[in-house]
């Protein structure tokens, strides 16, 4: 009776603990939607702090019930078809993975399917397994869902590993009261949405898809399948090259279906792959095949046009055997290798027939493989400005080096051979002497007072270049002003200015801004530089910029009417208060009259203003 005692004292206490892990706690659930997806802030702030805490009796949680579900229950979760889909979560314990259900008796796998009730409850938390994270990963590709997991400090290295498994994933450090949770899914978001990466389904080994892209440049493009640092309205394009490297020996993997895909986005191109593994005519009796056919020299058989020369003969058409293969003495292949370090015949552009390499040919006929060994083109040499070796004018591409003309220098010849680009208008020292003369161009020394600047170094920080210099004549040709007369212009001015609306300045081509008031106040701009062959070129703004005119007596007699306009608006406003105040007092002396308590006739000591006096021996007749 005590051990029956004993153990139902311990499954009450537990069925307590399961209804309520700690006090005020909800009971522990796998998974509850509380809330589809909705613009509704209000509702959301609302429905977070409703939120009722819950417990468990181990310290990893079933997170991959919920990710698991958040991204199959698409209709119910309320995820759109055309949009970045991110899932947030939010943790400070590890996780559960398939086989951990095994200690509580569950062995059906889980099948990576919605089980939603219509109250958002998950309905299979003990009928099977947690997901495995390669389910997890194949449900998020599938989804195209970028997952955010957003962990404390001490499981942040967990989580790390955990991202690098499932596609699209990121990881962020959430601070102990959660603060930075804002922040901290900006900062992931902003590192998605500003990458691109391609990735492909194929999954058979005899499939190989290689991506080449430039990203935002407009070089040449080079192998990658991500591009980072873009932004809204960037454009990138990708290339994808589709390889059969060998047959598969199942004849029903020789046809495939697979997608290529950016990362995290719900677009994909379907491949439709038929590999050409088995011919008809490699099949004894068809009518392209023939044994020691006259096409390979007798010395192979002829299938699907082509040779397979039997163990003495080789070459296109079994023409070579030992006796006469021709080339370099003591290489190997018959001098179809540069030396004995290479593994590859024709340096992997060519094919090598009875010893001597034929080049293969390019799609475009002005990119030509060359050399011996076809080591050489004229197409890889190095790209300045978007040309190979600068253009045509500059430089060609031989064996993969630009040879420059005589002119031009440097590995894409766009440096000028030249110092003569350095030197002022009207000569002086290269560079004003205060800087060197690379590629054609100056390089500023750094002076006491800053560094030289301008194109010929002509200028410091704390002056104003040739500036003054120019003032009088821009000043004399564009607004008719300045010290200048129209014939002083005409004949010391020996350049002529350029009208723009709005003054623009380029300081990467050399350009310098120069800017005054004249003697009516106004504010001109101009800018100065230097063509390629050193000719001063000027623009000046078209229109000064002068202040407003002043009308003094407008405004003298504006202020004065303002004071006037004060003054009897203060005196009618000090006799409609006058008035007020008379007519209260004379209503108060109204009511104090009328509530008198004697009348004015019969007050006894109220007295006529006048007296009246009879005269007794009056009687009233005239005289």
């Amino acid at each position: 009776m005590d051990s029956e005692t004993t153990c139902l004292s311990v499954a009450m206490c537990m069925d307590f603990l399961l209804i309520e892990p700690c006090t005020g706690c909800a009971a522990p659930y796998g998974f509850r939607n509380i809330m589809s997806l909705s613009n509704n802030a209000n509702r959301f702030s609302g429905e977070v702090r409703r939120a009722a805490v819950s417990g468990n009796l181990d310290a990893p949680e079933g997170g991959f019930d919920a990710i698991m579900q958040a991204v199959v229950c698409r209709e119910k979760i309320g995820w759109r078809e055309k949009a970045r889909r991110l899932l947030v979560f939010s943790t400070d314990a590890g996780f559960h993975y398939a086989g951990d259900g095994k200690l509580g008796g569950i062995v059906k796998p889980n099948d990576g399917e919605c089980h939603l009730d219509t109250g958002g409850e998950y309905t299979h938390s003990t009928l099977q397994d947690y997901p495995s994270i390669s389910q997890v990963n194949l449900k998020v590709r599938q989804n195209a869902i970028n997952v955010i997991f957003a962990v404390t400090s001490e499981q942040i290295s967990v989580y790390d590993r955990l991202k690098d498994n499932v596609e699209g994933a990121s990881s962020g450090m959430l601070s102990n009261d959660s603060s930075n949770v804002v922040d901290l899914v900006r900062e992931q978001y902003d590192k998605i949405s500003s990458s691109v990466e391609m990735k492909d389904n194929a999954t058979t080994d005899a499939v190989k898809v290689t991506y080449y892209s430039a990203c935002k440049g407009s070089g040449p493009a080079i192998q990658t399948n991500k591009c980072d640092g873009l932004k809204v309205g960037d454009v990138v394009k990708f290339e994808a090259e589709v390889e059969v490297t060998n047959c598969p020996s199942d004849p029903r993997k020789w046809k495939q279906i697979f997608k290529i895909y950016p990362v995290g986005i719900n677009e994909s191109l379907i491949v439709d792959l038929e590999m050409l593994c088995s011919c008809p005519c490699e099949e004894e009796g068809d009518q392209w095949f023939i044994r020691k056919a006259e096409q390979c020299s007798k010395f192979g058989t002829y299938k699907c046009g082509i040779c397979e020369c039997d163990k003495t003969h080789f070459g296109r058409t079994c023409e070579c055997d030992s006796d006469n293969i021709h080339g370099a003495p003591g290489l190997p292949v018959g001098g179809c290798r540069l030396d004995n370090t290479s593994v590859v015949d024709c340096s992997g552009r060519g094919t090598c027939v009875c010893g001597v390499c034929e080049c293969e040919t390019r799609e475009n006929p002005e990119e030509v493989i060359s050399g011996q060994y076809c080591e050489c083109d004229n197409f890889s040499c190095d790209y300045a400005n978007g040309l190979l070796c600068s253009g045509p004018d500059h430089g060609t591409c031989v064996c993969g080096k630009c040879q420059c003309k005589p002119d031009w220098t440097g590995e894409a010849c766009d440096c000028r051979a030249s110092s003569i680009t350095c030197i002022p208008p009207g000569g002086g020292e290269i560079c004003s002497g205060n800087g060197d003369c690379k590629c054609g161009a100056c390089e500023c020394y750094e002076g006491k007072e800053g560094r030289y600047t301008g194109k010929f170094c002509e200028k410091l920080p704390s002056t104003s270049g040739r500036c003054l210099e120019f003032k009088d004549c821009v000043q004399c040709q564009m607004y008719k002003t300045g010290s200048l007369t129209a014939e002083e212009c005409l004949g010391n001015c020996t350049f002529t200015p350029s009208s723009v609306d709005v003054i623009e300045v380029h300081e990467e081509a050399g350009e310098v801004l120069c800017a005054y008031f004249d003697e009516e106040d106004c504010l001109f701009a101009y800018v100065y530089t230097y063509s390629d062959n050193n000719t001063l070129i000027v623009r000046a703004q078209e229109e000064r910029e002068c202040p407003p005119e002043i009308h003094v007596l407008g405004i003298v007699l504006g202020v004065i009417g303002a004071i006037v306009l004060i003054g009897l608006a203060l005196l009618l406003l000090w006799k409609l208060l006058t008035t007020i105040h008379d007519r209260r007092e004379f209503a108060k002396f109204e009511k104090e009259r009328m509530m008198a308590k004697w009348d004015t006739g019969e007050n006894p000591i109220y007295k006529q203003a006048t007296s009246t006096f009879k005269n007794p021996t009056y009687a009233g007749k005239s005289c």
